[in-house]
């Protein structure tokens, strides 16, 4: 088996309609002014995101997880709308649907709204998967459906139990966000974007480091934040954009205090990003969407090693 590790794991007609999509998405665009970008895979800073592990170049930095602070520096200098398809590099993720090396298409919209750029990432989908309808779901109301339980407001003690029925844990205690988090990739997603993209909108402010704030119909604090989904499949991941830089310095200080509860490696704050953040970040939209993930789906594939030249098993 060894001497045949050379070959590509996906087949070459799924690298040709990768190219295809690819081709497609710089098309749509090139025809709307928005411009294509490059930032460093490579830099001296990396998230703090608890959940989100980051790759160690020793001596010279951080593989990055997205490229987003470095393209929102690019907003900040006066870029107008960008877009990057990007190599990203995420830790401890490999499987049918994680790649630790995977492709990233990020961009961002100054002066649109959510809703305005949740019209763009569903025809950006289309441009792949076809003309599937599309709905809204909000956050509070699936886990309201799917588990009885309001995401917002039940005691975490409630959130542990039901991911403990759903699946055997090896664990007993996590932060409420983790929990979350099993409940929803566990439960709910499998059954969203059944012939449909389904965008889930308006998510506890604790899952959008990154997002505004605003309130839900019953008064409740709710994050900018929305997902889309397919067969199943979590896409893409979007937000109105946080331009506070003294809100964003002490999220980030909630995410250190966090990590190191968790015993989770330091990690030194992004000051050029806040640096730019305090410089003006003009109001914004932006999302960042997979694209094996969405080639994937496009070619009716069930892995992403199908989609992709040389997973990370053939690298």
């Amino acid at each position: 088996m060894s001497g045949q590790l050379w070959q590509p794991s996906a087949p070459l007609e799924n690298l040709r309609r990768r190219a295809q999509i690819l081709g497609q998405i710089r098309e749509h665009f090139a025809r709307h002014g928005v411009l294509e970008v490059e930032t460093p895979q490579l830099c001296a800073a990396t998230v703090t995101d608890p959940h989100l592990a980051s790759l160690r170049v020793s001596g010279h930095g951080f593989l990055q997880t997205s490229p987003e602070y470095a393209m929102k520096r690019l907003l900040a200098a006066g870029s107008g709308p960008i877009y990057q398809i990007a190599r990203a590099f995420r830790g401890e993720e490999s499987g049918r649907l994680h790649n630790r090396e995977f492709t990233l298409l990020e961009w961002y919209r100054p002066g649109w709204s959510v809703d305005q750029l949740i019209e763009e990432v569903a025809a950006i989908a289309r441009l792949a998967l076809g003309d599937l309808p599309v709905e809204r779901r909000r956050y509070r109301d699936l886990f309201r459906v799917h588990l009885g339980l309001d995401p917002l407001t039940c005691p975490t003690a409630d959130l542990r139990a039901a991911a403990c029925a759903h699946r055997d844990l090896s664990f007993a205690e996590a932060d409420r966000d983790t929990w979350l988090e099993l409940l929803m990739s566990e439960v709910i997603e499998p059954r969203l974007g059944t012939g449909v993209l389904t965008f889930v909108v308006d998510y506890p402010p604790s899952q959008a480091a990154l997002a505004r704030l605003d309130f839900d119909e019953q008064g409740d604090p709710v994050a900018g934040r929305f997902e889309l989904y397919a067969s199943g499949v979590e896409l893409a991941n979007g937000y109105d954009e946080l331009v506070d830089a003294g809100e964003q310095r002490a999220r980030f200080a909630a995410d250190l205090r966090q990590r190191q509860a968790l015993g989770l490696a330091e990690v030194a704050l992004d000051e050029n990003f806040l640096a730019a953040l305090a410089s003006g970040l003009p109001p914004s939209s932006g999302v960042a969407l997979g694209v094996d993930r969405l080639v994937m789906l496009a070619a009716g594939a069930t892995t992403l090693a199908e989609v992709i030249a040389f997973p990370a098993s053939r690298a």
